[in-house]
């Protein structure tokens, strides 16, 4: 109780937790107009579409997603250990591995898509339209995965005013251009994409604009050859190794609903699109606290301060609970309401309001795993993070299996539990850890 009445470290998490909150909200939001503009043309083949196409287009970019917590770490630590060339050489090394990460998709971009496609049976237009949208989303990648890389080095550098201000540039453009280019110029499914494009590309300008005041907070040298050659690059390079597995088999289970959805119809494939924007808002909300955590975790592991981690983990999961329940409270009440704005579809509709209770209970559910994760990423300790998605995975699958064709209340209840399951093994691990004294090194 006297953690929560600390205001001096309300105050702090609050100072990192609220920018990130309204940014991060407003990435689904951008989602949010993209259904409704494209729920409003004439065909639910239109709505699939986009669902399919920015579903592969995310797993390749949160597969990537490595950039942004690998980043968050090292940097929190380093803030704490007041070392100004070591910051400098993570965002140095991030960003050429998001430049390389690039490269290499596009090089393998076409054997992707059409793995990527092959197990959906769409109709012709919902996959001609997906494979347009995809395609054109890869022209602006590197600028995607670079703008992971600022936005984790500047929250672990406790700066979250420079991801706020980064995210909103990417939206607001975004939904502009959603609105002109779908909207008043027709451009469909192709619009969409090339919205989300200028997006990224002006959110990186910006974000290249905001390194200034940190790098003077933290004198230090660039020091490019080094980190061209990625020397010193180890401990960074096997935590990005288990991001990336971790993010796979997270992402895997993000395109096996939409494939088991799609093999349902293309009216099912669109109400579980429209379905899970309730999803990523809350995730999203959410993950700001979960930032807080992991800069002020990073922070206090970077100056071996069990103290200051205990009174941030008391704050962060006395809050991340009292949203998530209001997060339920406005699905329930509203969420057929926004149903309704996203789509004038009646069939797509009536689907989408069936299985909305699945994703409104759904925030109570997954806050947990998303507080741990905030709490692994500031320590760097992600080879337990992939280790306990893989068994969450691991028991998925065989329940995913076993109901398959069973319907969509099914695909929904299956995808609860993984979320349950990700909590229970990651939340078993740190309590082993902190029990024996290995959490911090100073014990």
């Amino acid at each position: 109780m006297a953690y929560w009445q600390d205001r001096a470290a309300q105050r702090r998490v609050w100072a990192i937790a609220f920018p990130l909150i309204l940014s991060n909200i407003s990435v689904p939001l951008v989602g949010l107009v993209d259904t409704a503009v494209i729920g409003h043309l004439d065909a639910a083949y239109h709505l699939g579409a986009v669902a399919v196409g920015s579903t592969l287009f995310t797993f390749v970019v949160w597969l990537a997603g490595f950039l942004r917590m690998g980043t968050t770490g090292f940097a929190a630590q380093a803030c704490g250990e007041g070392d100004g060339a070591e910051l400098r050489r993570i965002l140095l090394q991030s960003a050429w591995l998001a430049v390389l990460i690039s490269l290499l998709v596009w090089l393998l971009h076409a054997p992707l898509l059409e793995l990527g496609l092959r197990y959906l049976d769409s109709s012709a237009e919902l996959l001609e339209h997906a494979r347009a949208y995809f395609q054109i989303r890869l022209t602006s990648l590197p600028a995607a995965l670079i703008n992971f890389v600022l936005i984790g080095w500047f929250i672990g550098a406790q700066n979250s005013r420079a991801p706020f201000a980064i995210l909103l540039m990417v939206n607001l453009v975004n939904i502009a251009l959603d609105l002109l280019l779908v909207a008043l110029l027709g451009l469909g499914v192709e619009g969409a994409a090339w919205a989300s494009v200028c997006g990224d590309l002006c959110g990186l300008l910006l974000g290249l604009t905001l390194l200034g005041p940190i790098l003077r907070q933290y004198p230090g040298r660039f020091d490019w050859l080094r980190a061209a050659k990625l020397k010193g690059a180890a401990p960074l390079l096997r935590v990005n190794r288990d991001i990336l597995i971790r993010s796979l088999a997270l992402q895997s289970v993000f395109y096996l609903l939409v494939v088991q959805g799609a093999r349902l119809g293309d009216q099912v494939v669109a109400a579980n699109a429209v379905l899970l924007n309730f999803l990523l808002i809350a995730s999203h909300g959410l993950d700001g606290l979960a930032h807080a955590l992991e800069a002020l975790g990073g922070h206090a592991l970077g100056k071996r301060d069990k103290d200051a981690l205990r009174r941030v983990l008391v704050i962060t999961i006395g809050w991340a609970v009292l949203l998530s329940l209001v997060f339920v409270l406005v699905f329930l009440g509203a969420g057929d309401l926004v149903v309704r704005v996203l789509t004038d579809l009646p069939e797509v509709r009536a689907e989408a309001i069936r299985y909305l209770p699945w994703v409104a209970v759904m925030p109570l559910v997954a806050v947990w795993s998303y507080l741990l994760d905030g709490l692994f990423i500031g320590a760097s300790r992600a080879l337990a993070m992939r280790n306990a998605m893989l068994l969450a995975l691991a028991c998925y699958l065989p329940l995913a299996w076993a109901l398959r064709g069973q319907g969509n209340h099914y695909l929904w209840f299956a995808f609860l539990m993984f979320m349950a399951l990700r909590s229970v093994f990651l939340g078993g691990w740190f309590g082993w850890l902190w029990r024996t004294g290995r959490w911090m090194k100073t014990d």
